[in-house]
């Protein structure tokens, strides 16, 4: 993949969208407010309570594959002697009521794989329309507007079975619209870096959004140590779905009101929403032949990225399930994890700048993958084992999402922003139905145990380290 790329011929060559000096769309000497810095950063502090509180670690794991949603009979199974039984012990997971657990496992990785499959047919066209027009804060601000609308939706999700795939309709439609906000989101990179800045700036954004995160969870935790919240009653995640749309509402405000919109691509046709895949495809084929390490980056990090969101989407699965996590153990464990992973972004940012991030993203896929099957071999340990994992495992997951924002910053044509970052998002957690796929069907194959599932996200990941070691890096801005 990281063959030479062939001159240029037809006219394209001569279109400054694809010449290498278009891709350094700022002067380095560009001075960016840091009001207009940090009001792009908080849309990822705003847009966390969904990933990290509602997908991650709190309504998820504790509560839509939760006895919950069992049929009453079945959830009766499960208590003993006046106790829930731990299906985190082999002798149980044969059982009815823990095989039926895994049953909404492996039902919640089938709606996040349909879920990629629509984000894969919508996202690129949406960004290829938004940069045609110049409406990049408008789309973000309609598909932001969706993400709070579908947390809402989600407060008025009961604890009966019957609402189970609404649920899993809300979670899934939430990764839908937050990914489409999220590539115009990361199209406004531009209008607040120069190439010197884009690595930092981008890992200053992650780097707010799990900083964020620890305080949403810690919110969460001082609700139920106050006695405020029970983690027993269905209420109490409804009443956390309607905090984090609040959430989402008042701090999504800053961005509209202070970065400024990137003007229109120059040439860029403004066509129906259909007609928008032809002129996908000629995208496509111009970053084929126009701008080949580009094309190369988003099919690798098609699979990494898949197997990064699938440790996010299924991580707390798996510390509930297979290693007893309760309600607030989750939560602790999610404040633990996003301050690592704050803390390590942001310094990732600078490592990114100085080393370039093709070899930030590598170590992290190493360290990750490396995580993964310490915790599949080392299950019988005990929660303890799973503790020390998930800490190293975070100081490798921000970083690697961070800079795999910025390598594409640093190759993408200018004025095609929108557009490749809508194909970002479909070739990375859009490309999402492999590994809730794997997922399912590794469970559904070794007698729904959960515990197996983590072999399919260290196999994605793995498949992603290698496609990705072939790419060619892109080139770095020379450091003051």
């Amino acid at each position: 993949m990281s063959a030479p790329e062939p001159p240029a011929t037809g006219p394209e060559s001569r279109d400054p969208r694809f010449s290498t000096a278009a891709v350094v769309a700022q002067p380095d000497d560009r001075v960016v407010p840091r009001k207009r810095v940090f009001s792009w950063a908080l849309w990822d502090w705003a847009t966390q309570p969904f990933n990290t509180v509602l997908l991650t670690f709190v309504w998820v794991p504790s509560f839509l594959v939760s006895p919950f949603f069992l049929d009453p009979a079945v959830a009766e199974l499960g208590v003993v002697d006046g106790a829930t039984i731990d299906c985190d012990t082999p002798a149980n997971t044969v059982t009815e009521y823990c095989r039926a657990l895994g049953v909404l496992d492996a039902n919640l990785g089938w709606g996040i794989m349909a879920a990629g499959i629509l984000i894969a047919l919508l996202a690129p066209v949406l960004g290829q329309r938004a940069d045609a027009t110049g409406r990049k804060k408008f789309m973000l601000g309609i598909f932001t507007g969706l993400l709070i609308a579908c947390q809402l939706a989600m407060a008025f999700v009961t604890g009966i079975p019957s609402f189970f795939w609404f649920g899993v309709a809300m979670i899934a439609f939430g990764s839908i619209v937050g990914e489409i906000a999220g590539a115009n989101y990361n199209a406004l990179l531009v209008s607040v870096s120069t190439p010197r800045t884009v690595g930092r700036v981008s890992g200053l954004g992650w780097g707010f959004g799990y900083l964020g995160g620890i305080i949403a969870l810690a919110i969460v935790v001082g609700l139920i140590l106050g006695g405020v919240l029970d983690g027993t009653q269905a209420l109490t995640f409804q009443l956390i779905a309607a905090g984090a749309t609040v959430w989402t509402l008042v701090f999504a405000i800053p961005i509209f009101l202070n970065v400024p919109e990137p003007p229109p691509a120059s040439g860029a046709k403004r066509v129906n929403f259909f007609r928008g895949y032809i002129e996908l495809f000629r995208s496509i084929a111009r970053l084929w032949r126009e701008h080949r390490p580009t094309f190369w980056f988003l099919l690798a990090s098609a699979v990494y990225r898949d197997g990064l969101a699938a440790v996010f989407t299924f991580g707390s699965v798996i510390a509930a399930r297979v290693f007893g996590f309760g309600f607030t153990d989750l939560v602790i464990f999610g404040i633990a994890l996003n301050l690592v992973a704050g803390v390590s972004t942001i310094f990732a940012g600078r490592l990114d700048d100085r080393f370039g991030p093709k070899p930030v993203i590598l170590v992290a896929l190493g360290g990750i993958i490396a995580c993964c099957l310490t915790v599949f071999l080392g299950a019988a340990t005990g929660q303890a084992l799973f503790w020390v994992v998930g800490i190293v495992l975070a100081l490798f997951v921000g970083p690697a999402q961070a800079a795999s924002r910025s390598f594409l910053a640093r190759v993408i044509p200018a004025g095609q922003e929108g557009e490749i970052f809508g194909l970002y998002a479909t070739t990375g957690r859009a490309a999402s139905w492999l590994a809730p796929l794997l997922w399912g069907t590794f469970i559904a194959a070794a007698a729904h145990q959960t515990l197996y599932g983590i072999l399919a996200i260290a196999l994605v990941l793995a498949i992603g380290f290698v496609l990705l070691a072939l790419v060619k890096a892109p080139p770095r801005a020379a450091n003051p």
